[in-house]
Order: structure tokens, then sequence, then C-alpha cells
């Protein structure tokens, strides 16, 4: 039945955004620890599952042009489970995408204050080299004694 075959795109669907959920929130001590090489890993597992997502999004598609009444469930109980997975898939999607957006603060706040670092840094080095090019070249002075 083509409701079944919903109601397992759902079931996948729920599977893979709880998959990413857990790996957002991990995501979220390795940002906070600044780990860069944990968090390249990590990104790479995560981009992995989006695409799964995406692929099962596309076999969705053509469920969302469908009048949801004119469905013919196995039963009410089937329908009201897959109906409560979607809830839960959205409810799901929506917590990681608010924890995406901390992880993006944190990564902005880090990626500024090392430009500020930097341009400290640089304005250092400016005036070291500033003074040094400035400064007076004397000649050398002979030390040595004749006696």
């Amino acid at each position: 039945m083509e409701t079944e075959v919903l109601a397992s795109l759902i079931d996948k669907k729920y599977e893979v955004l709880s998959l990413l959920r857990q790996l957002a929130r991990a995501q979220t001590g390795i940002v906070h620890d600044g780990d860069m090489t944990r968090l390249m890993k990590l990104l790479a597992t995560k981009q992995q599952l989006l695409n799964q997502l995406q692929d099962v999004e596309r076999q969705l598609d053509p469920f969302r042009n469908q009048d949801p009444d004119c469905r013919r469930w196995h039963s009410p109980e089937q329908r009201q489970q897959t109906r409560d997975m979607a809830t839960r898939c959205e409810s799901l999607l929506n917590e990681i995408m608010l924890v995406e957006k901390q992880c993006e603060g944190q990564l902005v706040v880090r990626r500024d204050a090392a430009a500020t670092r930097l341009q400290k840094i640089h304005s250092v080095t400016q005036a070291t080299d500033a003074y040094l090019s400035n400064a007076p070249v004397y000649n050398q002075l002979d030390l040595s004694s004749d006696t």
C-alpha cells in the first residue's frame, strides 16, 4: 500500500533526524572546546546524514501534493502513528536548527576573537617594523685597542 511506503519514509526520516540531533549535541561540546579537527570529522559525518535526509525528502515529494484525507490507510492507528511521527520529525528538526544556530554563534565569537588577536599582532609588527626602519644607523664603533 502506498501509505505503508509513506509511513516507512517518515520513520526513516525520524531515524536520520535522531542521529543528526545526537551529532548536533556533540558538536556543541566540540565547538566549546575549540577542537577544529574533531569538528571537521563530525561535520563530515553530518554531511552523510544530511545526504540521507535529502534522499528521504526526495522520496517524500510525491506525497506532498496528495490530499491527506484521500489516502487509504491500513488502519486509523497507523495513520495516527504516522502523523505523530511526522510531528516528532518537525520537533527534532526545530531542535537541530536551534543547536546549529547556537554553534554558529559560538564559532562567530571565536572567529572574531581570533581576528582581533591577529589584528593586534599585525599592529605590533607594523609598529616594530616602523621603529626599526626609522632607527638611526650608527657607524660602527671601533673597540679595538692599539695597546
